[in-house]
């Protein structure tokens, strides 16, 4: 069964720290581009991080020194490690699997809940 698992989510103080994991079952994340996207209620689904099968990395603006989209190929799973994180980070995180191949097989998980508030 093809899946994105995502986990790691929860409630955290301004300034604390998240890691969220998605984990892929069925194929393999080495020939898939992988992105986490976030949306907060009222929103349209943002895009967040992006990791090619090449490693470059890219970060919407707004979360740029603060956020990390990592892989790890041993465990299968892509990883986005939060820190100094704002009330406005607040939202459901998803993540996303594009085939390099062909643009038109992507995967994504159920998404996981990230709350930021003292």
């Amino acid at each position: 069964q093809v899946q994105l698992v995502e986990s790691g989510g929860g409630l955290v103080q301004p300034g604390g720290s998240l890691r969220l994991s998605c984990a892929a079952s069925g194929f393999t994340l080495s020939n898939y581009a992988m992105s986490w996207y976030r949306q907060a209620p009222g929103k349209e689904r943002e895009l967040v991080a992006t990791l090619t099968t090449l490693g470059s990395t890219n970060y919407t603006d707004s979360v740029k020194g603060r956020f990390t989209i990592d892989k790890d190929n041993a465990k299968n799973a892509v990883s986005l490690q939060m820190n100094s994180l704002k009330p406005e980070d607040t939202a459901v995180y998803y993540c996303k699997a594009v085939f390099l191949w062909n643009s038109r097989v992507y995967y994504w998980g159920q998404g996981t809940q990230v709350t930021v508030s003292s």
